[in-house]
């Protein structure tokens, strides 16, 4: 079930010599209404600077181009709020490099439609309305100044500052919800009684956008008279999307032996086992391509949350288009009798494995390792993915050297709608301290997870000591890795140290940071992590400990006058 609506628009002139407002509506279909929903949008150029209606027609269309390019796992207010920076500093450059188009500025209303939600951004003194049981609510705020005299001069446009504050707003949809869209032109002349009138009158978006506009010249607009209208039919499913939705019919299949068909797909090998998942080498029956399909266990067939975060995985992988990802193979839910999903095969083995098999990692393979993994991480982290179980069992070294990061099973995206994560699912040795005093995975806790990948492929060893299921460990100053491994470079030390510091504010910010204090190695190395006093690993504040002195004194003290 898709969200379905009907939309109307209209823009007249009226009296002035031309229309400096502009409307831009994108309405996809099938997945892509499902993942990124449909952008309405109206502006107004500035009256009075040049190059107005320019301002309204390219910010309208910059934004609305630019917001279905943003990765699907962003968060549609994120996304709106990063293509809408993009396009006040772009007008801002058109306007210093053209002295004719010097001040060009535009007001700017927009309207996301997505499942069940609506989204809503806005900047000037163009409005938004919504009709909802009768009652008539402007969604919006105008920017412009209180008193009656500047009361057209505008507080806030895009293209007006450098630094562009925009008004987000949000909320769920009802079948029956009319939102309008319009311009100065229209609002201002007919006020909100006539607008509540007209919006209940008719049933077609389009007659009510037809009889805002011209209604509002009929009473005396002087200005260009634009409205958009929609109207909600059905709402959306509320979940990750309807892909996903489409998936809960497969069921979970038997276990397979080699040579059994499953679809398209023969069984060659059984690649791997655990508690909750199974992975199979498969061949494809036509093109003879070699794949790897992952399944659950026959065990957690009637597992929901198990079922759901399978098709999670595979739903945030598909958005990962990264050489250090496995990819995966495009096959729709309709092309699948059983709850499983393909994705590339690579020859080579995890870094465990080779761990396993005695494999012995030099320094200078292991910085290399170190840059791919924070490349590879790094392009989870853009498309604000956290892995949340970076280990060396979950890092894959092909045949042809090239790194890839496996298994986003328990992977943690802001934009991956109601489908409920497990809480802090990593592996204990690897996870970060904070994630032992119930705080949510982030950035840094992969990048210590990373850091201790690190550590444990030169030493064999952990750097606070092997963490246990279900204990609750203490963190005081990790081991150095010269310890057990004299040969490691002083700069890469500091580089691993830095990342599995215990306080996360002390570790690199960001995977490209540590990425490049990699690739600059001893060229420009970094200083080695300030010791942690013993006053801040024992968790004391100063004056507990100024209490606990001053008490050992007054016994001294009171033992002397005793004795004497």
């Amino acid at each position: 079930m898709s969200l379905q609506f009907d939309i109307g628009q209209s823009s007249l002139t009226g009296p002035r010599e031309r229309n400096e407002d502009y409307v831009g509506v994108v309405t996809p279909v099938n997945e892509q209404l499902s993942i990124k929903g449909a952008l309405i949008a109206v502006a107004d150029g500035v009256s009075g600077n040049a190059g107005g209606g320019e301002a309204s027609e390219m910010t309208v269309r910059t934004v609305t181009s630019d917001y279905y390019a943003t990765p699907d796992t962003w968060e549609p207010l994120v996304a709106l709020d990063k293509v809408l920076t993009a396009a006040n500093r772009w007008l801002i450059a058109q306007a210093n490099a053209n002295r004719d188009m010097a001040g060009m500025a535009t007001t700017l209303s927009m309207l996301l439609l997505r499942g069940q939600r609506y989204y809503s951004a806005h900047v000037g003194d163009t409005r938004i309305y919504l009709l909802r049981d009768g009652v008539l609510k402007q969604l919006t705020t105008d920017h412009v100044w209180d008193r009656p005299d500047m009361r057209h001069v505008l507080k806030r446009a895009v293209g007006l500052d450098q630094h562009l504050a925009v008004d987000f707003g949000e909320g769920p949809l009802q079948v029956g919800d009319v939102f309008a869209l319009m311009s100065d032109g229209v609002w201002e002349t007919l006020g909100e009684q006539n607008i509540h009138k007209i919006l209940g009158l008719y049933d077609t978006p389009q007659l009510i956008c037809s009889h805002l506009t011209k209604q509002a010249l009929e009473k005396g607009s002087q200005d260009n008279s634009t409205a958009v209208a929609i109207k909600i039919t059905q709402l959306g499913e509320d979940t990750l999307s309807e892909l996903l939705a489409g998936g809960k019919h497969l069921s979970v299949p038997e276990k397979l032996n080699i040579g059994e068909t499953i679809d398209d797909f023969e069984v060659v090998e059984l690649l791997h086992e655990s508690r909750a998942s199974v992975l199979y080498k498969v061949r494809h029956t036509q093109t003879k391509q070699l794949f790897v399909l992952k399944t659950l266990q026959p065990l957690l067939a009637n597992d929901i949350d198990s079922c759901n975060g399978l098709l999670n995985e595979e739903w945030l992988a598909k958005r990962v288009v990264s050489q250090y990802v496995p990819q995966v193979f495009p096959l729709s839910v309709e092309k699948r009798s059983k709850l499983y999903y393909i994705m590339s095969w690579h020859e080579g083995a995890t870094l465990q494995q080779r761990l396993e098999s005695g494999h012995h990692f030099t320094v200078a393979g292991t910085g290399k390792i170190g840059v791919d993994m924070m490349r590879g991480i790094g392009a989870l982290h853009r498309l604000n993915i956290v892995h949340r179980d970076i280990k060396p069992d979950n890092v894959h070294l092909a045949s042809d050297q090239r790194l890839r990061i496996l298994d986003l099973g328990v992977a943690l995206s802001s934009g991956v709608g109601k489908i409920e994560a497990m809480h802090n699912p990593g592996t204990p040795s690897f996870m970060a301290p904070e994630l032992f005093s119930g705080e949510a995975a982030t950035p840094e806790s992969d990048i210590y997870a990373a850091g201790v990948t690190l550590y444990h492929l030169l030493t064999r060893k952990y750097p606070y000591g092997e963490i246990e299921p279900f204990q609750h460990p203490k963190f005081g100053m990790p081991i150095p890795p010269t310890r057990y491994r004299p040969d490691i470079s002083q700069w890469l030390e500091n580089i691993i140290l830095k990342a599995i510091a215990h306080d996360a504010k002390n570790r690199f910010e960001t995977a490209e940071e540590m990425l490049i204090a990699l690739e600059h190695g001893e060229l420009k190395p970094i200083l080695a992590p300030a010791r942690t006093p013993l006053i801040a690993r024992a968790r004391f504040v100063k004056w507990q400990w100024i209490a606990i002195f001053s008490l050992i004194v007054n016994f001294m003290l009171l033992y002397l006058l005793i004795v004497s």
